[in-house]
């Protein structure tokens, strides 16, 4: 998978949820937004990579992973991203919203509420993956 790769799969992981949220069915939606983010943050590392570079060791093992947090630590523009959070209280808060969502969450139960608040928090205008967007 290439950075284009994973931008469309955070697009399309995106719009499955917002599919799946219209038609009731939380815990897809739930899943598929969360999803979405870390498509968009292993873009952002995908970046980092120059064309016929050997790739680094540590940011290689770092991006195998699902854990958002970790993963915005090793997209290179974590800072930058943080500031973001810092400026834009909304952004903050989504972010609050979506940090914690882990691919455990596939085979858990969320309710509409639960599956509302994670698609504002991921897709809105001042949503997450807005934000990521900038840096991909």
């Amino acid at each position: 998978m290439n950075r284009k790769d994973f931008q469309r799969l955070a697009e399309t992981r995106l719009a499955d949820a917002q599919a799946l949220l219209k038609n009731r069915r939380y815990d897809g939606a739930y899943y598929l937004a969360g999803y979405a983010v870390e498509c968009a943050l292993k873009a952002c590392i995908a970046k980092r990579t120059k064309r016929y570079d050997f790739p680094d060791r540590e940011l290689t093992k770092a991006a195998y992973t699902h854990k958002l947090t970790d993963l915005l630590k090793n997209t290179g523009v974590s800072e930058a991203v943080q500031q973001e959070f810092r400026d834009e209280p909304a952004l903050d808060g989504n972010w609050g919203v979506v940090k914690d969502w882990s691919e455990e969450s596939r085979y858990e139960t969320h309710g509409r509420k639960k599956a509302r608040d994670m698609l504002r928090a991921v897709g809105h205008q001042q949503g997450v993956l807005a934000c990521i967007r900038r840096y991909w």
